[in-house]
């Protein structure tokens, strides 16, 4: 399983992207703002470009299982997980069926699905996340 996530709205508040699994679209994405290379605000700065391993594993903050995307530079506990707006992340990614500027909905439909899927892609070996800008 491949997740490809791509970069499409930024604004002072939020960057809004498209997830893709094996190449079809999945949901949409809110993080929090892109900042230029090594500048970080902590719980206000989205993780960088590139790519990583997703595992499942328990989150003390969620007690539960959750999507945790692993080494991410400069940053520690990184989740995929609902939420609505920037105010929800601390640069995790969130999902969301639906798309608005700074906003996203429909977000625990979204990761109830999204996390079925993962669970299953995990069975038949690592799961990675590329993320990039649009093209």
């Amino acid at each position: 399983m491949n997740i490809k996530l791509i970069r499409e709205t930024f604004t002072d508040r939020s960057t809004i992207g498209s997830l893709y699994i094996d190449d079809v679209f999945e949901c949409y994405t809110l993080e929090d703002v892109i900042r230029p290379p090594r500048i970080k605000i902590p719980g206000a700065t989205a993780i960088p470009y590139g790519s990583y391993e997703i595992i499942i594993d328990y989150s003390n903050r969620f007690a539960r299982n959750m999507p945790h995307v692993l080494n991410v530079p400069m940053f520690e506990g990184i989740r995929i997980h609902s939420g609505n707006t920037s105010s929800d992340t601390e640069g995790c990614i969130l999902l969301g069926t639906l798309k608005n500027t700074d906003c996203i909905y429909n977000s625990k439909l979204a990761f109830i699905k999204f996390y079925r899927k993962l669970e299953e892609g995990l069975k038949h070996g690592k799961v990675r996340m590329a993320i990039q800008a649009k093209s």
